[in-house]
């Protein structure tokens, strides 16, 4: 099964369209504090352009219940990746407005100091049928996401996702860029893997080689492992 890939932080339609034609199975637009934050209002004009087989995920932060629907439906989003601890209801609720279509992610930060309570969050995680995968991402003190920080690959994997892997749907993130992503796919074994500044020119602005590359490694890599 080819691994699911996620081009995150675009910011302008060419963006994502660059990550759409070189082979990305979603892109993602970040609504919270970042120097790749958008509004609703940006993306409702970029999302009617996009191929309906991308999927367009949201990102947010510290959200309500009330601010993450508008937003979903304002936009045309086919997901939501909550990136902080929201609660655990949080997925069941978005059902109950959303439906079953749009993905639900949801975040754990993980560190070799925080494995145990990641390992805790995670079978949680496993354990509620609304939430669709689970992203790991670098825990830092600097940014919810997108600091460009990676993890400890091999704790993680005896951690959580040797653990995980027949329960829930894993995607690996944090510090991801062309050069180590086949090497992050042969250490954890991921469901899918997500990158934001790892493939960027500037940050919220995308370097098309780095973007295909990205994708090109991250698919060999899958297919040959």
């Amino acid at each position: 099964m080819s691994i699911w890939i996620k081009i995150c932080g675009n910011t302008s339609l060419e963006d994502a369209l660059l990550a759409a034609e070189a082979g990305a199975d979603a892109v993602g637009f970040v609504f919270a504090p970042s120097p790749r934050r958008v509004t609703a209002a940006e993306i409702a004009a970029i999302t009617p352009h996009l191929p309906a087989t991308v999927e367009k995920i949201g990102v947010f932060v510290d959200s309500t219940l009330e601010e993450i629907v508008s937003t979903v439906q304002a936009c045309g989003l086919t997901g939501v990746q909550l990136h902080f601890d929201a609660d655990s209801d949080l997925p069941a609720r978005l059902r109950e407005h959303l439906g079953p279509e749009p993905r639900i992610l949801r975040v754990i930060r993980f560190n070799a100091e925080t494995a145990a309570q990641c390992a805790v969050q995670l079978a949680e995680c496993s354990q509620n049928p609304h939430v669709d995968a689970v992203l790991v991402d670098a825990r830092t003190t600097a940014a919810a996401g997108g600091s460009g920080l990676t993890f400890d690959w091999d704790e993680a994997r005896i951690s959580i996702f040797e653990y995980a892997q027949a329960r829930k749907r894993l995607v690996t993130a944090g510090g991801l860029n062309p050069d180590n992503v086949a090497e992050a796919i042969a250490t954890l074994r991921p469901w899918g893997v997500d990158v934001a500044s790892g493939v960027e020119a500037a940050p919220g602005r995308k370097d098309a080689v780095k973007v295909r590359e990205f994708i090109r490694r991250a698919r060999t890599r899958n297919v040959t492992s």
